[in-house]
């Protein structure tokens, strides 16, 4: 019920202009106050959601299909936000910030515990080929990082469930992502996770966006996990459950077309300043500033000095080109 891929990469979108100019030049207003909140879904027939979804899921295409230079670092904030919502569910304490440096500030090969785990799996979504995504070997892993065990009969069965539902069109794939994380006995963020990457392949996107790990508190989601009769379910009571998970899928990329205009603008900020910086190797920070969430100002960069690093750090703070993030006086981390 949401645009088809050739629709979306064919058709122009009207209201999408330059991500410079301000959310508001690329999301309409009337699309905005089109978009249900998880109170006024039942109100709205099925037919409207979809439609707003479709204007909504257009203008993403569009942003996602640009391939900015600043996309890595877009679609790794989206998994940080992702997994502070899923660390805070499974009842952990650690926000965002605490997950950044749980991965950021623990050395190669050392165990980022249970809560880094959990962003270590929605990176995976956010950086890995999409076509790698659902691979065998590749939901064991993302299954570890969410904190479950299985075997390969389980991993197995799962495989050619996402392999047929991948087939279906977008409102039933979206519900059957969560009814396969139900049936296996994983939880809302597994089926969230899941639903962002058969979106990602049924659009044609080199890359996923995280979106629905953000939403999965939304109502309606709890069901959709628990039931394996949902989408009969929603048939007899005006498609509640589609409805919902519409909404959030919209809400969703709302939020995430707006970071991608807040990180345009920023992006756009350190390359102007760019051929100001002498630093050695200053180009490959600029380069990972913008395929990373953050960095840390004591990585090793084509051999710079940890002294050098942190002279470049200031003075590209101090031109208004990037952030410091930890707000720490050391083991600072820094970002767009």
């Amino acid at each position: 019920m949401i645009l088809r891929p050739k629709s979306l990469s064919r058709h122009p979108v009207p209201f999408a202009g330059a991500l410079g100019a301000g959310p508001a030049a690329v999301v309409p207003t009337w699309l905005r106050r089109a978009v249900p909140d998880a109170q006024d879904v039942a109100a709205k027939d099925v037919e409207d959601i979809a439609l707003v979804a479709g204007a909504a899921f257009a203008t993403l295409d569009a942003i996602v299909r640009r391939q900015e230079r600043w996309g890595g670092a877009w679609r790794q904030r989206l998994a940080l936000a992702a997994a502070a919502v899923t660390a805070k569910q499974a009842g952990r304490v650690e926000d965002e910030a605490a997950l950044r440096d749980a991965v950021l500030l623990t050395k190669a090969g050392d165990d980022v515990g249970p809560a880094g785990r959990m962003l270590l799996a929605w990176r995976r979504l956010a950086t890995r080929s999409t076509e790698d995504l659902l691979a065998r070997k590749n939901l064991g892993a993302v299954l570890e990082e969410f904190g479950y065990t299985l075997d390969d009969e389980v991993l197995g069965d799962l495989a050619g469930e996402l392999r047929r539902l991948s087939t279906e069109g977008m409102v039933a794939m979206l519900t059957g992502a969560f009814i396969v994380a139900g049936r296996y006995g994983f939880g809302q963020a597994f089926g969230a996770w899941l639903a962002d990457a058969l979106l990602a392949q049924h659009l044609g996107w080199t890359h996923a966006v995280p979106l629905l790990g953000a939403e999965v508190n939304a109502a309606g989601f709890d069901r959709a996990r628990r039931s394996a009769t949902v989408v009969a379910a929603s048939s007899e009571d005006g498609g509640a459950q589609s409805k919902s998970l519409m909404a959030a899928q919209t809400r969703a990329a709302l939020r995430a077309i707006d970071l991608a205009v807040e990180l345009g603008r920023r992006s756009e900020r350190l390359l102007a300043v760019a051929p100001k910086l002498r630093a050695r190797a200053s180009d490959l920070v600029v380069e990972r500033l913008l395929s990373n969430d953050a960095i840390v100002a004591s990585d090793k960069v084509a051999g710079m000095s940890d002294r050098g690093l942190r002279r470049l750090f200031d003075r590209l703070v101090e031109l208004g080109a990037v952030r410091e993030l930890s707000g720490r006086p050391t083991f600072r981390i820094y970002g767009l």
